[in-house]
């Protein structure tokens, strides 16, 4: 029998939650896959991977604290429940990132595959949080705001802002991972530009 998707259904509480632990996860393992090869990605997570490079603090705390700002935003425009979910899926991802290295050995890591796959799992994972009203904070904030009140799609949003700071890269790591970093950049937008649209999803939290 082909369900009824003309009528949108509201996520129950433990499908929020499952959606926000998994995506999550794969955010993390991708900026694992990252952090491992020395590549940049867009948004505040790239911000936090530049400045680990710069300064060896740990991605989680440098990201925790870049989306401080973020989460006013979040409050006035997207209401408490979305800030509140966006809050704890950067709490996960902070402390995702510090434990999968602990949980995972990687002994070596082809850079073009880290770009692709950490790309292609970060896209996924934010996605999903999207989808269930969530974010990993930052721009993804921002993102959704335009979206949701002037149409401008979140990916291509995201995709122009994320070339900015991958601009930028180019002063802190060679040349060639900036290359592999723009590859997964595309990757990771791609996925939200062609899934993240009104009516390819009619599910909602």
């Amino acid at each position: 029998m082909t369900p009824d998707l003309s009528t949108p259904s509201r996520h129950k509480l433990p499908e929020d939650l499952f959606a926000m632990l998994i995506g999550t996860m794969l955010v993390a393992l991708g900026i694992v896959f990252y952090s491992e090869v020395t590549l940049a990605t867009g948004s505040t997570a790239g911000l936090a991977l530049l400045l680990q490079y710069g300064t060896g603090i740990s991605f989680g705390v440098l990201f925790f604290v870049i989306n401080l700002p973020f989460y006013v935003l979040a409050v006035l425009r997207m209401g408490w429940l979305f800030a509140l979910k966006t809050f704890i899926c950067v709490l996960l991802v902070s402390y995702f990132t510090a434990a999968i290295p602990t949980w995972l050995d990687i002994s070596g890591i082809n850079p073009l595959f880290a770009a692709i796959v950490g790309g292609g799992m970060m896209g996924l994972g934010i996605l999903s949080l999207f989808r269930h009203r969530a974010s990993v904070g930052g721009i993804n904030i921002l993102a959704l705001f335009l979206q949701d009140n002037f149409g401008i799609r979140a990916g291509i949003f995201q995709l122009c802002v994320d070339g900015v700071i991958l601009f930028a890269a180019f002063f802190v790591l060679p040349f060639d991972r900036v290359v592999y970093s723009l590859v997964g950049a595309m990757v990771l937008n791609l996925i939200i530009a062609l899934n993240h649209r009104p009516g390819r999803y009619v599910g909602f939290s």
